[in-house]
């Protein structure tokens, strides 16, 4: 059954995609090196990077995700916003950006060649090809969900589309196409969505009416706070202790995702300078700490609404489950007249297509550098990997559609992400920490510690999968959620790949400091910004971030 909509919704729907694509032809003739095609030629201000940077991270997962988890889990998804990404994107601004924004890798898994060996390269760039795949499947399937429940497409013809236009714009110009689109996306998903959450707060009285409500209808389980019920897993609605949010989540996933994930990171690089570089993720924290008021609230409304036999609200069930990720496009739906819709739907395909395009320029990337470059063929020319790269696009978005399918058959897009990231993301932070900051570790320690971690996560997700393990004996406590297994399954990679590393380390070939300089805290000259006034500096910034942040988790214990 269809939402349907009107001409003027269509008409906008089509200038967006029209428009998109006309970026992508005409950023083209700009595109004539490799450079160009991968790092956006790094001439980007700290604003575009930052925006961009955010918006490569605002896919799918952001937006129908994370409003199906607030109907599922409650408002602790909101630790997904705020202990669960702003600390690591200050860590990353203030330490690690400088290590490499001045190596001039291309990539992270370049990093890991220079500090480790090809190996623990080509291992990292393996993983991450097939994570980024499997999340790519992600933002296609989103995006068809929107155009079948919206435009009532067959499901196959709604991948298809959606697929095909991506391919188009980022083949054409790679990542300056990625971020002009993205800078786009940004500012039509909040104009596009945020009156969701005001017209819904004005449909059931007000903020405090929602929490209200809320509270009414579920006494045992608090869904409306953050701290107060994480004492106890029997008390918050994603049967968690605030141990396994501290560590799994604030510490591990967060850490992993936004100081190694390639995809987010790769925005960075296209600064031009390293002060940008660094202010990029801290610019960027502020925009990400204000975006639960769109998709926490707009989860919130749903939750009152679905519980309010009046409203003739309900969440779509496909195969007998609860889809949760259907909960934004039916607000959008309700809320929106004719006209208001086309923007709805187009700030949805918008966020899709960021999510999607930022996967697909960093496949294609780390592809190129890392395994056809590093392995297949070594002495391939500029225009040899310019013209790999935009094959690699094409490939990329193919493969993802066969992921897209995959990612249909869960009942939460945000359960399976995590679970993707516990399996690479969690033990790669470790190996990066451990090389960053201790010079002895050695390329055999972090060659094997990286695939004890990968392996010993994703034989964890598999035992509990086929129940031959039970989920209390990860998450150490008798009552727990898909979401808390995630968390705490990711803290034992980090733990496992971390101890791997250190012990095999203790017993191998070291390599000599020298040849470490740039590469490891303490045996490297620190690169100090360009002088600027106190109030533009990178460590000013993260501090009114810091301090934003500890407001908010206090007005909302």
């Amino acid at each position: 059954q269809a939402i349907g909509l009107s001409f003027i919704d269509w008409i906008i729907i089509l200038v967006y995609f029209g428009f998109v694509l006309g970026i992508g032809w005409y950023l083209r003739r700009f595109t004539t090196s490799q450079e160009d095609f991968f790092l956006a030629g790094r001439k980007n201000s700290s604003w575009v990077a930052g925006l961009a940077f955010l918006s490569a991270n605002m896919g799918a997962l952001e937006l129908l995700g994370m409003t199906g988890n607030t109907f599922k889990y409650g408002m602790f998804v909101a630790h997904f916003y705020w202990i669960g990404a702003i600390p690591a994107m200050l860590f990353l601004g203030i330490y690690m950006m400088p290590f490499y924004y001045s190596s001039k890798i291309n990539s992270v898994p370049g990093y890991l060649k220079l500090r480790f060996d090809e190996k623990t390269r080509v291992l990292n760039g393996i993983a991450f090809v097939i994570m980024t795949l499997l999340v790519s499947g992600i933002n296609l399937y989103a995006m068809a969900l929107v155009l079948h429940t919206f435009l009532g497409w067959n499901w196959d013809v709604s991948m298809w589309a959606s697929a095909i236009t991506v391919a188009i714009y980022v083949g054409l110009s790679g990542l300056m196409s990625a971020i002009f689109t993205e800078i786009i996306q940004f500012f039509l998903i909040w104009f596009g969505l945020f009156l969701i959450s005001i017209l819904g707060i004005i449909e059931i009285g007000s903020l405090g009416e929602i929490i209200a409500r809320i509270n009414e209808s579920s006494t045992s389980i608090s869904f409306t706070t953050l701290w107060s019920s994480s004492s106890n897993p029997m008390q918050n609605g994603m049967f968690i202790h605030w141990g396994g949010i501290v560590l799994g989540l604030g510490f591990v996933l967060s850490f992993g995702y936004w100081t190694t994930d390639f995809l987010v990171i790769q925005r960075a690089f296209s600064a031009k300078d390293l002060r940008s570089a660094r202010m990029t993720p801290l610019l960027a924290s502020f925009f990400k700490m204000a975006l639960p008021f769109i998709v926490i609230v707009a989860g919130l409304i749903a939750i009152v609404l679905s519980n309010d036999p009046n409203s003739g609200f309900k969440l779509l069930h496909d195969g007998g489950q609860i889809n949760y990720d259907s909960a934004l496009p039916l607000l959008i739906a309700r809320y929106y007249p004719s006209g208001l819709v086309g923007l709805g739907v187009t700030a949805l395909l918008a966020g899709f297509m960021a999510g999607q395009a930022g996967n697909v320029s960093a496949f294609n990337t780390v592809w190129t550098y890392d395994i056809y470059k590093a392995v297949l063929n070594k002495k391939a020319t500029d225009s040899h990997l310019l013209w790999m790269g935009r094959l690699s696009t094409i490939v990329g978005v193919a493969l993802s559609l066969v992921t897209a399918y995959w990612a249909k058959s869960f009942p939460s897009i945000m359960d399976y992400m995590q679970a993707i990231f516990s399996w690479v993301n969690a033990p790669l932070f470790a190996t990066m920490l451990l090389g960053m900051f201790i010079w002895w570790i050695t390329p055999h320690g972090a060659f094997w510690g990286l695939i004890a971690g990968m392996v010993s996560s994703l034989s964890m997700y598999v035992a509990v999968k086929f129940n031959w393990i039970h989920e209390s004996i990860i998450t150490m406590s008798s009552v727990h959620s898909d979401m808390a297994t995630n968390f705490w399954r990711a803290w034992w990679a980090w733990v496992i790949c971390a101890g791997v590393t250190i012990i095999i380390s203790l017993f191998t070939k070291k390599k000599l400091k020298a040849d470490l300089v740039g590469l490891v805290k303490g045996l490297t000259q620190e690169n100090h910004d360009q002088p600027v006034p106190f109030m533009k500096r990178p460590e000013f910034v993260a501090v009114i971030s810091l301090i934003v942040l500890v407001i908010l988790n206090l007005l909302f214990w």
